[in-house]
């Protein structure tokens, strides 16, 4: 028998995943990315593990059932490398590996860049926000005047990663005022102790962290 205190948990998800004022966020769901030929290897390695391009296909079709709007964050770079940023390590080990191996290149219009068949995006009803800069999807895209034109005030965030780009997404919509949920077994970072500690030791505190499984059933209309 649950506690009062998981009754209340379940009740305030249950509030939260409220398809009225619902979207589901992927980050970086790529083929250059989760693909064979990623990026970063490793990144796409944890991500199978948990079957996190399953999982994202399972969310989103029960978010378009449910009339929660869907949007596919995604990262870009020109060949020429024109409006990427280069102040950090990491924008500077992606560019190496873009050079070693141009088909894992983000570039716009390639297919490394589009979004990963697996995870069973609809051109007909999704939005895509494509950007060519910074470490994650929220800061000066669009995403946050978007989102509220779509009238959402819950962010279910998935995709990767758990080390960067989802970090960024989660502390910039906490901070622009949007509550957020992350299904853990739909986020990936690397390595997977490190990610499950970022999980449990800062995410944690600043989302809902819950299962893929859970948002299915809400939006499903069976709730808990």
């Amino acid at each position: 028998m649950a506690t009062d205190a998981e009754t209340r948990a379940e009740a305030r998800l249950d509030a939260l995943l409220d398809p009225a004022h619902t979207a589901l966020v992927t980050c970086e769901c790529q083929n250059g990315v989760l693909g064979p030929d990623a990026v970063f290897p490793e990144l796409a390695a944890a991500a199978r593990k948990t079957d996190l391009v399953g999982q994202i296909r399972g969310l989103s079709a029960a978010a378009r059932r449910a009339g929660v709007p869907v949007l596919h964050c995604t990262a870009l770079r020109r060949p020429d490398g024109r409006g990427a940023n280069t102040n950090a390590r990491l924008f500077a080990a992606a560019a190496r590996v873009a050079a070693a191996k141009p088909g894992a290149a983000l570039a716009p219009g390639s297919e490394a860049a589009g979004l990963h068949p697996g995870i069973g995006a609809d051109p007909a009803v999704d939005l895509v926000l494509p950007r060519l800069h910074g470490l994650g999807p929220f800061q000066d895209t669009g995403l946050a005047p978007v989102l509220r034109n779509l009238g959402a005030r819950t962010l279910v965030c998935v995709g990767v990663s758990l080390n960067v780009a989802l970090l960024e997404l989660a502390f910039g919509a906490v901070d622009a005022g949007f509550q957020v949920v992350l299904p853990r077994d739909a986020v990936a970072g690397t390595p997977p102790d490190y990610a499950e500690a970022v999980l449990t030791h800062t995410l944690a505190l600043v989302a809902t962290v819950t299962v893929a499984e859970r948002v299915v059933r809400r939006w499903s209309g069976s709730g808990s």
